[in-house]
């Protein structure tokens, strides 16, 4: 895609530039060309980060409520295997994301991988550090035979911790965010509003003093 674009778009813009209707002068045809070719090649990753990063938030997001009802899963006698599956289907409303990677991880399993493999799996695809830390974590419970609901429980109220501490992060960088648009829109509009009655006043006087 990258490449793609980087050809396609300043092909695009010199077919209208010299073929068009388009004038333009030869420097800042260069530039423009210049431009497009930049945001051809670097654009697309510039996206594909963004994808990433909403992804792996929107997958922390909906992980302790999916860790929840396997902890209920679990504790009401089914194996891990069968809690996974059956978490993938009761989310595939309310937590898509999560629901996609447990379904993959459960045919996965199905094709024989084993529970191991397929945790390291889900974590690397992931590529969440607080992930990586839960499969670590089953995958020891599973070795050593530690109970999985008391892991789940734990790591559950760990991640809805971390997540109501992400969401008083941005609401105490909302007002700094919401200070440049004040100064630029709201403000400028007061004072005209204010101020405008009172300039008009003192501009009528002053014409009236001229006279």
């Amino acid at each position: 895609m990258r490449a793609c674009l980087l050809l396609v778009l300043p092909c695009l813009f010199l077919a209208v530039r010299f073929l068009g209707p388009l004038k333009m002068s030869l420097t800042w045809t260069l530039f423009t060309a210049l431009f497009l070719a930049a945001l051809g090649c670097f654009g697309p990753d510039y996206w594909l980060r963004a994808r990433i990063a909403k992804r792996k938030i929107t997958f922390t997001d909906e992980l302790p409520d999916a860790l929840d009802l396997l902890v209920v899963c679990v504790e009401s006698g089914m194996g891990l295997d069968q809690a996974i599956q059956r978490v993938s289907q009761e989310l595939r409303l309310s937590g898509p994301m999560v629901s996609r990677e447990f379904q993959q991880m459960t045919l996965e399993l199905r094709a024989g991988k084993q529970r191991q493999e397929a945790l390291r799996g889900l974590a690397q695809r992931i590529g969440v550090e607080d992930v990586n830390s839960l499969c670590t974590l089953l995958i020891q419970a599973d070795i050593f035979g530690i109970s999985v609901a008391k892991t789940l429980r734990v790591y559950s109220d760990t991640l809805r911790t971390r997540r109501y501490q992400r969401a008083e992060e941005k609401a105490a960088k909302l007002p700094v965010k919401l200070l440049i648009p004040l100064i630029l829109c709201i403000l400028p509009a007061l004072f005209v509003a204010i101020m405008g009655p009172a300039g008009l006043k003192l501009v009528d006087i002053f014409a009236r003093i001229n006279h």
